[in-house]
Order: C-alpha cells, then sequence, then structure tokens
C-alpha cells in the first residue's frame, strides 16, 4: 500500500479579506456544539461588530493552543506582554 501524500489546500481570499479587520474588544459565547467569537470596533459612545466566527470546541482548543504558543515566541523575541485592566464594557445587540 502506498502512503498517502499530505493534501495540499488552496486557500482563495479577496482583496478586501486580506485588507483584515481591526477589533479592539471580543466577545465569546458557546453552546455545546460550538462556540462564537464577535470582535467588535468600539469608539465610544458607539461601537460595531467587525466579524463572527464560529467554530466546534474541538478546533477551538486547537486554537488556543496555537495562540499560547505563538504568544510565547513573541515574549521570547519583545519580551513579556503585561496584562491590561479588563474592561467593564456591556455589549448590546
Amino acid at each position: 500500500m502506498a502512503e498517502q501524500q499530505p493534501q495540499q489546500i488552496q486557500i482563495k481570499a479577496t482583496d478586501e479579506d486580506l485588507k483584515g479587520k481591526y477589533a479592539n474588544m471580543m466577545q465569546v459565547t458557546h453552546t455545546q456544539e460550538e462556540f462564537i467569537l464577535d470582535f467588535f470596533l468600539v469608539v465610544p459612545p458607539q461601537g460595531a461588530l467587525t466579524s463572527r466566527v464560529v467554530m466546534s470546541p474541538r478546533h477551538l482548543k486547537r486554537m488556543v493552543q496555537a495562540l499560547q504558543e505563538n504568544v510565547q515566541k513573541y515574549e521570547d523575541k519583545f519580551g513579556k506582554i503585561e496584562k491590561s485592566e479588563a474592561l467593564e464594557a456591556k455589549v448590546g445587540f
């Protein structure tokens, strides 16, 4: 039996997608089946939802691990990131 070669996936993105979206606030909610990550741009007295990402709990766990690894790499290169104080902002839809 021949060894399976890893499949290469071609990702398509529009020019608009490649610009990215800026967010300065995030809200996480979940159900048993999925996590919902809402990203906002808040400029008082208002804010706007810039992006919503919905994913499975297993995928979220892998994403958290990837973020932790990359924060560690960042801190190894640039120094420790200090936590800021938690904001008491309430978001309403």
